[in-house]
């Protein structure tokens, strides 16, 4: 039994994410602590909402609501809807926390210490018309980079380019729309990231198995044009984990907060420490520590591209440079965007569909499996109504449904609802347990490599060969000729559901209990021995048939959800 820790990267507290969000990080992340638990590994899988910096205060004003209570209530709603998704986090924790806040501090601390922090004085926008500083996300602009006129003051999201507020062409503020701006002094504290070029280069040259988009966005960040810059950890904001080093005042900095970059990523620590807090007898260091046992901690983040900078470079920058015995990241699987029927997801303007909305017209199991199918790994992928509906008809209902259905009321109606006895195995019955053992084999090995899609199609495969094998030996033909053959058959089928629930339940938790409740068993342990597997329930055993697993998608409401979230959310 190995130890796992798993991060996904924090959402933004400022409103509901869209399913492109979802299939970015936290279901991937969620689909892997699943099955690492399923072959009986200990596995501590964190995420948290990020609270902190301007869209959480801009969120809030538009909300009419102090910046507190927005994120305390939002907190809930993204806590629910994570619930509703199946998602299994040990904990989901808040930024926000008083954790976090210490740690924070702490980290500022030891890299002032270390001399990679310096007191800079900077220009910075100030709006008139707002009457403040303006920092990162309270500026929208031009992208001086790829030309996009609407790229934020800290990152462009279009071609993810890391920028200052004052690299923006054509600059409006956020909060009012006003132009009337005016560059103004003011002090701010940098982490010299550039004194850690070589020791990150050094790092991530040792990360020969990350995937391709993982490296070549951190190998763009480091080594393009100027290479890796200084970044500044504090703004003139209210909201924010105050700037201290350690428990000591820092002179001069009365009144900013760190910059949320800087203390979003720390929160993964945090978090451990929130969950540790919650019930006794844990102890978070002994998975973030190496000192206290985490070196035998595998670590594997799960995030979006856009995401990849700050976790490849800037928050291994600060581990590092404390000089303390953190635990740093061992893979980071990054995913490419989701987009929706011909164009982008679009918070702002409500494009899409969000996590919210998906819940309400359909069970989770819909949207993970059809989201973990089309993972965009390799590059983009697109959500279309007709690809969700010909998938879920297909794969579900007719694949795997229509599997347990067939079974279970043939043998109700011959049998009993009880496993029946007698018949042994022939060479169709070893072939099929030959090939099962082959895709299971292929099965584990693409989701311990993290390879979702593949993962998926096996998984598949594994489905249809039941099916095949199904129709080929027509137990309800065989019964009228060899009725002790047919009682084979049938309980020989009766153990693949079993058996699918069993490797179904990272995609397909909610599909998979239920499939084991008609079984009449708590058996989850995992098929190591096909053969043996398919004998796990004897001759004798109660079960009872299911209601319909999935139910098809019709024309007609993929017509009407089709036209129902192509606009505005409202």
């Amino acid at each position: 039994m190995a130890r796992h820790l798993i991060t996904s990267a924090i959402p933004y507290i400022n409103g509901i994410k869209h399913l492109g969000n979802l299939v970015g990080s936290q279901l991937p992340a969620d689909l892997y602590a699943r099955y690492l638990r399923g072959r009986g590994h200990e596995v501590l899988f964190l995420c948290a909402t990020d609270e902190h910096g301007t869209p959480a205060e801009l969120a809030a004003a538009k909300a009419g609501k102090p910046v507190a209570e927005y994120c305390a209530e939002m907190w809930e709603v993204q806590d629910k809807l994570g619930k509703g998704f199946r998602l299994s986090f040990d904990h989901f924790g808040r930024s926000s926390s008083p954790q976090n806040h210490a740690l924070t501090q702490h980290f500022a601390g030891r890299l002032a210490e270390a001399g990679l922090i310096e007191e800079v004085s900077e220009s910075q926008v100030y709006s008139n018309a707002d009457g403040r500083f303006l920092p990162d996300r309270y500026i929208e602009g031009t992208c001086p980079n790829c030309g996009y006129d609407k790229a934020r003051g800290d990152q462009c999201e279009n071609c993810t380019k890391q920028l200052d507020p004052t690299d923006l062409i054509d600059p409006r503020s956020a909060i009012s729309g006003s132009t009337d701006l005016e560059v103004r002094a003011t002090k701010h504290l940098y982490l010299k990231q550039s004194q850690m070029r070589d020791e990150l280069n050094a790092w991530i040259d040792g990360k020969k198995d990350w995937p391709i988009l993982t490296t070549s966005i951190a190998k763009k960040w480091l080594n393009d044009g100027d290479g890796l810059q200084d970044r500044g950890i504090t703004r003139d904001l209210d909201w924010g984990i105050p700037v201290k080093r350690g428990d000591e005042d820092w002179p001069g900095m009365e009144g900013k907060v760190f910059y949320v970059w800087f203390d979003a990523p720390i929160e993964y620590i945090a978090c451990a420490g929130e969950w540790a807090e919650a019930a006794s007898g844990r102890d978070w260091e002994r998975w973030w520590r190496t000192d206290k046992g985490a070196e035998d901690v595998r670590y594997t983040q799960f995030m979006g591209k856009d995401n990849v900078p700050f976790h490849t470079l800037s928050f291994p920058a600060t581990i590092l440079g404390s000089g303390e015995p953190w635990k740093l990241v061992d893979y980071i699987k990054s995913f490419n965007y989701l987009n929706y029927d011909g164009g982008q997801f679009s918070t702002s303007q409500g494009r899409g569909i969000f996590m919210d909305q998906a819940l309400e017209i359909l069970p989770s199991d819909y949207w993970r499996w059809w989201l973990l199918s089309h993972a965009p790994e390799s590059s983009d992928s697109e959500f279309t109504w007709e690809n969700f509906q010909t998938s879920v008809n297909k794969d579900l209902a007719d694949v795997l449904g229509n599997f347990v259905s067939r079974v279970t009321k043939f043998c109700r109606s011959k049998f009993g609802e009880v496993v029946p006895e007698g018949g042994t195995y022939g060479a169709q019955e070893e072939a099929l347990i030959a090939d099962l053992t082959t895709r299971l084999r292929a099965y584990e090995g693409h989701m311990e490599a993290i390879e979702v899609r593949k993962s998926a199609t096996e998984l598949r495969a594994i489905w249809v060969a039941g099916n095949e094998y199904l129709q080929s030996a027509a137990p309800w033909a065989t019964f009228k000729e060899d009725p002790e053959r047919a009682t084979m058959q049938v309980r020989l089928a009766l153990n693949l559901i079993r058996f699918y629930a069993v490797l179904s339940a990272p995609f397909i938790p909610d599909a998979a209990a239920r499939m084991l409740s008609a079984m009449n068993t708590l058996d989850t342990s995992w098929p190591d021995d096909v053969a043996e597997a398919l004998s796990a329930l004897a001759a004798g055993h109660d079960f009872s048939v299911p209601d319909v697993l999935f139910a098809k998608i019709s024309d007609e409401d993929r017509e009407a959800w089709e036209a129902r979230f192509a606009g505005v959310r409202r």
